[in-house]
């Protein structure tokens, strides 16, 4: 069975573990213990605080999967900032078409341009997700990235009312990116992992400002595997876009200034977790002596502070009625018949 919790300190090493065999250019964890430890302590500090606005917060969730003995080993993670640039400002290309027309010469043409924006600034941002081997990932993944959504819908004053996730782009073996060497490197003079590691953990920087270029980008005149990468995923990335836009996130109008990656987004309201959340309480489920049919749930305790969730199956859940679980999942959870958790269907 898996578990998805918040992170711990014990879990530091573990987290240098998995952080030592992601790709290049891959929007996961920090490298170093240093950071992991930071990123680490930044999480308790969030769960732990009285929040009535969303602002630095940040949740660092795990993906444990347990042994018989009700612990075990971290293969997952998975994160929210609460409000993106909230100490300044979340810089990302808009995709914009821009018309232009001659009546001279009754010509008339629709240019594709790249423009530097601040939209996304004050969203709330999906981030580090990341599964160990993912190719033989099952529901554990979906329940990882579905989780930190249904921690959203239990704490909703945590987090803005639009949610986006910025997931990697086309890199080569070497960690080179075509979209980075053909606009970024011009004006920041660096290559691209450099500049991920000087400034791409803080889209915030000055730096942005000062160098990138202001004013429409017109995509034509860019280099074809440049054009050819933009809003491309990175091929780690495949199983974080297909669970996101099962979800409800849509690909079309932003995209990374680095690597030129695409930028899901999508307001809560239109987001599967949200419209189908429910909270229900726990039944001990009975034996069964009639083939029932059972459906999958991502299942969470409802309590900010104690927040767990798992994937049962069991019955349908209904309207008016508990949600009954087994022994195991209750354990899982550490919860007991009465408690109160909150579902969806995956």
């Amino acid at each position: 069975m898996y578990v998805v919790r918040p992170v711990e300190l014990a879990d530091i090493a573990a987290l240098e573990a998995l952080a030592a065999v992601t790709m290049p250019g891959v929007h996961t964890l920090p490298k170093t213990r240093d950071k992991i430890a930071e990123a680490v302590e930044r999480s308790l500090a969030s769960f732990a605080a009285h929040v009535d606005i969303p602002s630095e917060e940040s949740y660092l969730f795990v993906l444990e999967s347990l042994d018989s003995g009700g612990s075990g080993s971290i293969v997952g993670t998975a994160a929210i900032y609460a409000s993106a640039g909230s100490n300044g400002t979340y810089f990302s290309f808009r995709n914009d078409v821009i018309q232009q027309v001659s009546r001279d010469l009754n010509i008339s043409h629709s240019v594709h341009a790249l423009t530097l924006c601040s939209e996304l600034t004050a969203c709330s941002q999906l981030s580090s997700f990341y599964v160990a081997e993912q190719e033989q990932a099952g529901p554990e993944a979906a329940l990882l990235s579905r989780a930190r959504l249904l921690y959203a819908v239990l704490a909703p004053q945590r987090f803005g009312d639009r949610f986006f996730v910025p997931l990697a782009g086309i890199t080569d073996a070497a960690g080179g990116s075509p979209f980075w060497d053909a606009l970024g490197r011009k004006f920041f003079q660096m290559d691209f992992l450099d500049a991920e590691r000087v400034i791409g953990g803080a889209r915030n920087r000055t730096l942005i400002v000062e160098l990138m270029p202001h004013y429409p980008v017109y995509v034509p005149l860019l280099p074809g595997d440049a054009q050819a990468a933009m809003g491309q995923i990175h091929p780690s990335g495949e199983l974080a876009f297909n669970l996101l836009t099962a979800e409800g996130f849509e690909a079309d109008d932003y995209i990374d200034i680095f690597d030129g990656g695409p930028i899901l987004q999508a307001n809560k309201n239109a987001l599967r977790t949200f419209n189908g959340a429910m909270q229900r309480r726990v039944e001990t489920a009975a034996p069964e002596r009639t083939a029932v049919p059972r459906v999958s749930y991502a299942i969470a305790v409802a309590s900010e502070q104690n927040f767990r969730a798992v994937v049962a199956e069991c019955a349908p859940v209904e309207a008016g009625v508990g949600v009954s679980l087994s022994k195991d999942v209750q354990e899982a959870l550490q919860v007991a018949e009465g408690d109160t958790v909150i579902c969806v269907r995956l």
